[in-house]
């Protein structure tokens, strides 16, 4: 083997070696967001772009994630919705380039506030409408003493998972805003419901 040909080999291992860490690191990612109730691909896209010294045009990104131009294109469009990849120029080429956001928190903080925090509320307004229904239904059953019972044991149960929701969005809100929460309501509720077991 020649010199100029050894020397090459030994320089493309340390070139694999970063390919293989960063798709590594991809797939980590993506494994933790498909947990997190969104796409693999998402991760794996965002995961690449943060590793890079460089924002990468769509061609780069395809090649070193082995996706198709589709796929990526669809992802971009979502990581860009929620805020964690944005457009970059690049002098003197005109294709569009992509980067990261790097402030890691300031993207599970938009998530958190964007999305579970909602799904959160809503479960609440769920809840405190079956209440409704409850008192409803113990107003309404003044002679059914059976029918009282039942409905009290419920309203009580569901206060329970209304204040759960509660504690929920008091933990949101902590996290997002960056302040402590009271999760004395949460040990309160888990001591009450170990009592009854």
């Amino acid at each position: 083997m020649s010199p100029g040909a050894e020397a090459a080999r030994r320089g493309s291992r340390p070139a694999a070696s970063l390919s293989r860490a960063e798709l590594q690191a991809a797939e980590a990612v993506g494994s933790l967001m498909e947990l997190w109730g969104f796409r693999r691909q998402l991760g794996r896209i965002w995961t690449v772009l943060f590793l890079s010294e460089r924002p990468l045009a769509a061609p780069e990104l395809c090649e070193r994630l082995q996706i198709s131009t589709g796929l990526l294109s669809m992802s971009l469009a979502e990581l860009r919705r929620w805020g964690v990849v944005k457009g970059a120029t690049v002098p003197g080429d005109r294709k569009e380039h992509f980067e990261a956001e790097t402030h890691v928190w300031r993207l599970v903080r938009r998530v958190l506030a964007e999305r579970e925090r909602r799904a959160v509320e809503g479960a609440l307004a769920v809840v405190e409408s079956a209440l409704a229904e409850l008192r409803g239904a113990i107003a309404e059953s003044a002679g059914d003493p059976r029918v009282r019972a039942m409905a009290r044991f419920r309203m009580e149960r569901l206060e329970e998972l209304a204040n759960l929701c509660r504690v929920g969005l008091s933990l949101l809100k902590a996290l997002i805003d960056g302040s402590r929460a009271d999760v004395s309501p949460l040990r309160a509720l888990s001591e009450a419901l170990s009592r009854r077991s």
